[in-house]
């Protein structure tokens, strides 16, 4: 490049001829750069008051004292706040789990116990006639009854079965110990007990409720409900499995991936001749939610076709569990198999992979409708400790392989009573994001043989709000920048400022990663790994306003925080090592007396609107300065209560919080006097300003004069308002052009050295002015030239010893002011006027790619992985559903291929497709209540910001006959650019445009499959139960299949019936068998349940209904969800009328 200035070490080394020509040109503008510079920094000393602020501070010494952050002894002790708080849920929980086996243990099981066929009826006058009172509660956000507990059963779950009413006659005796938790702590929040067999108690009772299936929660229950997993799920894909088969499988797989958190790894596998996966995951990844994104993406593109061969799909199963280059769970090892039916049972490769020790246990799935023996499926999963036959009918089906992997759990007894805390997700009932410890419920019967029962009864659940975790944190004397993070083992934040949600979605967890939570650096990653320790070093950081980006110094702190799986972070800028407290205790006291420099009443007096028009309004920060102060996100209305209830306490009062209230009377004083000392003297109109402001770290902004608070938009809250925060972050003067067309406004902002309390390291306040964006437009065309105001039309005035390069006349020049994230702030062009305030792209793209080549400019792309967008529109082609084979014309010539299955599953699609017609549309599976309207997506954010370049030169863009020459200098103590360029003098050298604007990412990650081949720190759980010696695995399958669920994954099972009669056998099964509930409550655990007597006369034969062999004719009727009655000991499916939840109190 052929730098230009005299003082430049690369020049000195090489003064070529074509570099000489422009060194007095270069100086000169230098020169415009110095009166820029100085204009700026002489209106910043004037308002900005340092020797004043200095004495004001010295002057009121006495009332505040200057106080030191000590970041390891902060950490230390907020982290024994957080773990006391947790350890006292802890210990109701504890009580609880022993309490509810205690119980269990005590019911005598009751084989007849009665099922009154018209008890629901009875059920529904007697919950009419009793009349439960409640109450608006200010911690569970809803109304509740403090009185009785309340059970919720599932609509899919016959509540007169034999399991449920002895279900809910033990776990009654829980609602005192429920009582007794309350009384002890009455911080309390809700107390579950999720039952294994769906069943919900929880307390208090509260109405509505609209609590989701306790497997359908978070992952609290199965989280609770087994040790971590290494799960490899593999899909049937041959020819027979097209249509309906296909799409349950991709239901199932669903299904399956919706029962695995973040303590898992997972892969999923398709196989026909041969094995492959279905993503570009080509090991075991974490089972997050990012990750099973992709994965339920691409099981939508499986086909079916080919033969089967199990032997490729297990081989390749067997393969991913037995890497051990990569990261994973390291317990439970599991391989599912998803298949309509087989005679090959693999021997060779189980005796090859797994056997004698059988460390991998093997589920089977058959699915679809077929006349396949499930004999050899059954094999394969009781020779391997597995189970096969399960009912999938919703995720209840996919989660009974939990039944087998809580055994080892229960017989390890009070080793496997782990708590366990889940990821942070939203409450359904209100309370926001919420925690919830989890602790699993063993049953401790025996069996006539004294054999130790197996199965899990449940899991006891207690939720903690993260509201009440963060009232233990520190927050305002860390300054605006420092904050406190808390994270898990999997390095998900539990706390953290950007920790923001804007999606409520009840079925997910809040994942977010801390590296996520802020720009990503590898320093960072140490920060996630166990123990204690400190990081400190500068790093980049975007700025509340989005659009910019900071380099910053920053100190992190963490520890670990005992007897829970999170470890606690701070972080502090070096300016937040000190802050200040007001002491105005005494002044409170002794307000009369006469050796005070200034008396209580007079702060407190600025704060009142009628002082407003001589001294400037006041924004005061909406805090809780006091229990019983209303917020309002008004803030006149907020003002105003805050005044009236100054008038009911004293400042001193034990309701309010003596450290925000002091520092804000103190800083409304101290900017008064500001007003007084040093903006009542200066005239605005003769340096073109609209406004000054102060904005204090106690909560006081003050804005003079009054009027120009009519359009004030900034934060109330100097913490939230990015003015306040960038400014100390940054040592100099903070230019932020007007971001909306039109306004005619230019803000500048900066927290002014020495005029603070006198400590090194805190910043106090940031003052800023409002400019006249017009005027000061004018002046720069004058600064930015060799004109004075007095002779703007005047000869060119150029310093003794310079070039006078006539050629170079201002109008001629683009001149122009660029901010540090690439947004015009001034120009000397009257085209540009209007776009003041854009990005320098959208001004002058082959200039702003030329500063950004040149090194001037630096840029990040981050991400936000909680936006809001609207919902994509789907995509109408007329494609063939995925996964549905479609024949070629020699196919349709050919006899045999009429008769073979394939032929018949592309007719079955054809009956099928006159119905559920919706199956036939290229959109999305959704989950349950989603509908077209905003949706969580990934946001991108380019950030554009200084490079380390500091250094003054011109070079050339080069175009041919085209070619412009620029200038570039940064502007000392600013955050200004100042440019100089030839205009463009054709249009053939544009540019593409560089790109700052947020814009929607794609809904993958494109470097996510190269991501997972470095995967991020995870310490993941420190304890294990997947095996014990003294196992039963002979409960280990039924041998019943999986039968199409008519209708999406996610959403109720429903029973639609044909609209014309149909005299031949249909595909699809209504009635089909289910294995029987086990009898948690009976000693023997898993006999066959006695159908009550009523159920046996509502059930039916069932003949007619689609998906039943036989002949009949079908009637139209309402499409309605299923539930369960009961026909000699297996579940049958009936309409059922639709209704809430049913709730018990």
């Amino acid at each position: 490049l052929p730098w230009c200035c005299s003082d430049n070490p690369l020049l000195q080394q090489d003064k070529t001829p074509l570099a000489l020509p422009w060194l007095g040109v270069c100086s000169l503008m230098q020169y415009w750069a110095r009166r820029l510079e100085q204009e700026i920094d002489g209106v910043m000393r004037i308002f900005g008051g340092v020797q004043q602020l200095r004495k004001i501070y010295d002057d009121n010494k006495n009332l505040f004292e200057v106080k030191e952050n000590v970041p390891r002894k902060l950490v230390e002790k907020v982290a024994g706040d957080i773990e006391s708080l947790l350890a006292k849920k802890v210990r109701a929980l504890k009580r609880l789990a022993n309490a509810a086996e205690k119980f269990q243990k005590a019911h005598h099981w009751q084989d007849n116990i009665r099922d009154d066929p018209d008890g629901e009826e009875i059920e529904r006058e007697k919950s009419n006639s009793l009349k439960l009172e409640f109450t608006d509660d200010d911690n569970f956000k809803t109304k509740v009854n403090y009185s009785y507990a309340a059970v919720q059963i599932p609509t899919d779950i016959y509540k007169g079965s034999t399991v449920i009413l002895n279900e809910l006659n033990w776990t009654q005796a829980l609602e005192d110990v429920f009582i007794e938790n309350r009384k002890e702590d009455p911080s309390l929040l809700w107390q579950v007990f999720g039952s294994a067999t769906g069943v919900t108690r929880y307390y208090p009772g509260a109405w509505p409720f609209s609590l989701l299936d306790v497997g359908e929660r978070p992952p609290g229950y199965i989280q609770g409900a087994s040790s971590p997993k290494d799960m490899v799920i593999i899909v049937d894909v041959s020819g027979s499995v097209s249509g309906l088969t296909l799409k349950l499988m991709k239901t199932s797989v669903y299904e399956m991936l919706d029962t695995l958190s973040d303590d898992d790894y997972v892969n999923v596998a398709s196989f026909n001749e041969k094995a492959k996966p279905v993503s570009c995951f080509k090991h075991l990844v974490q089972a997050n939610i990012r990750n099973k994104k992709v994965f339920k993406e691409d099981v939508q593109g499986m086909v079916a076709k080919g033969t089967t061969d199990y032997k490729a799909g297990f081989e390749y199963a067997f393969d991913q569990l037995q890497n051990s280059n990569i990261t994973r769970a390291n317990c439970n090892k599991m391989i599912m198999m998803f298949t309509d039916g087989g005679e090959d049972r693999v021997q060779d490769v189980f005796e090859k992979y797994n056997w004698p020790n059988k460390t991998v246990r093997v589920f089977t799935f058959s699915v679809g409708q077929h006349n396949y023996d499930v004999t050899p499926l059954q094999w394969m999963a009781c020779a391997n400790k597995g189970e096969q036959g399960w009912h999938p009918g919703g995720t209840g089906g996919c989660r009974e392989y939990l039944d087998v992997l809580g055994r080892p759990m229960v017989l390890a007894g009070n080793r496997a009573k782990q708590v366990q805390w889940t990821n942070v997700y939203q409450d359904a009932l209100g309370l926001g994001l919420v925690v919830t410890g989890t602790l699993p419920v063993f049953n401790l019967t025996e069996d006539s043989s004294d054999r130790k029962n197996q199965l899990i009864l449940g899991v006891m659940g207690i939720d903690v709000a993260l509201n009440d975790i963060k009232r233990l944190t520190p927050r305002y004397n860390l300054g605006a920048n420092g904050y406190v993070f808390a994270i898990d083992l999997n390095g998900y934040v539990l706390l953290h400022p950007n920790l923001q949600p804007q999606i409520i979605n009840f079925r997910e967890p809040v994942t977010l990663d801390f590296l996520d939570a802020e720009l990503e650096d590898e320093n960072k990653e140490e920060v996630s790994r166990p123990g204690q320790g400190q990081l400190l070093g500068h790093r980049l950081a975007p700025s509340s306003a989005v659009q910019y980006i900071d380099e910053v110094f920053r100190t992190y702190t963490w520890a670990p925080i005992k007897s829970t799986n999170y470890s606690l972070g701070l972080v502090l800028p070096p300016y937040s090592t000190y802050y200040i407290q007001a002491n105005l205790s005494d002044q409170i006291l002794q307000v009369k007396s006469p050796c005070l420099p200034i008396s209580l009443p007079v702060y407190f007096e600025y704060l009142l609107p009628n002082s407003f028009e001589s001294e400037g309004h006041v924004f005061i920060a909406p805090r809780e300065y006091c229990k019983d102060l209303d917020l309002s996100d008004n803030n006149t209305e907020f003002l105003e209560n805050f005044i009236a209830l100054m008038e009911k306490v004293t400042p001193d009062s034990k309701q309010c919080d003596n450290f925000l209230l002091h520092n804000l009377i103190l800083d409304t004083g101290i900017t008064q006097q500001l007003v007084e000392q040093v903006w009542k003297d200066q005239d605005l109109n003769t340096y073109s300003l609209l406004a000054v402001f102060a904005a204090t770290d106690g909560g006081i902004t003050r804005v003079f004069p009054n009027k120009a608070a009519d359009d004030w938009e900034e934060e109330p809250e100097p913490f939230n308002a990015s003015f306040y925060r960038r400014s100390l972050d940054n040592k100099g003067y903070i230019f932020k052009p007007p971001y909306q067309d039109g306004e005619c406004q230019l803000r500048v902002t900066g927290w002014v050295p020495g005029a603070g309390p006198g400590e090194q390291h805190h910043r106090d306040p940031v003052v800023g002015v409002k400019l006249d964006l017009e005027a000061w437009a004018e002046k720069f065309k004058v600064l930015a030239s060799n004109r004075t105001d007095r002779d703007q039309l005047g000869a060119r005035q150029v310093p003794p010893g310079e070039l006078d390069d006539t050629a170079l006349l201002p109008q001629d020049l683009i001149c122009v002011l660029i901010d540090d994230g690439g947004f015009l702030v001034l120009s000397n062009q009257e085209d540009h006027w209007y776009q003041v305030g854009k990005f320098f792209s959208e001004v002058d793209a082959n200039l702003m790619s030329a500063l950004y080549n040149n090194s001037f400019y630096a840029r990040k792309e981050s991400y936000d992985f909680q936006s809001v967008c609207a919902p994509e529109a789907p995509s109408n082609t007329g494609a063939a559903p995925r996964g549905v084979f479609v024949p070629t014309v020699a196919d349709l010539l050919s006899l045999a291929w009429w008769t073979s299955a394939a032929a018949w599953s592309l007719f079955q699609q054809f009956l099928y497709s006159l119905t559920y017609s919706s199956w036939f549309q290229t959109e999305e599976v959704v989950g349950d209540g989603m509908e077209a309207r905003e949706t969580s997506c990934i946001m991108k954010q380019t950030q554009y910001y200084f490079s380390t370049v500091n250094a003054t030169y011109n070079a050339i863009i080069d175009c041919g006959n085209c070619s412009r020459l620029f200038h570039a200098q940064r502007l000392a103590n600013t955050n200004l650019l100042f440019v100089v360029a030839d205009k463009p003098l054709c249009s053939q050298c544009e540019s593409v445009k560089l790109l700052q604007a947020e814009v929607r990412a794609p809904p993958r990650d494109p470097n996510q499959c190269e991501l997972v081949d470095r995967p991020r720190y995870r310490k993941g759980p420190h304890i294990c139960f997947d095996y014990n010696a003294t196992e039963d695995t002979s409960d280990c399958g039924r041998g019943a299949s999986f039968s199409p669920s008519l209708g999406p994954p996610g959403r109720p099972r429903q029973l639609s019936f044909l609209s014309t009669s149909i005299s031949m056998p249909l595909p699809g099964p209504v009635e089909r068998e289910r294995r029987p509930l086990r009898r948690l409550g009976d000693p023997h655990g898993a006999a066959p349940l006695s159908p009550p007597a009523a159920a046996k006369e509502e059930s039916g034969s069932g003949q007619g209904l689609p998906g039943r062999a036989g002949t009949g004719t079908v009637t139209r009727r309402r499409a309605l969800p299923a539930t369960r009655t009961w026909k000699s000991g297996v579940g049958v499916l009936r309409p059922r009328p639709l209704h809430p939840p049913r709730l018990f109190f």
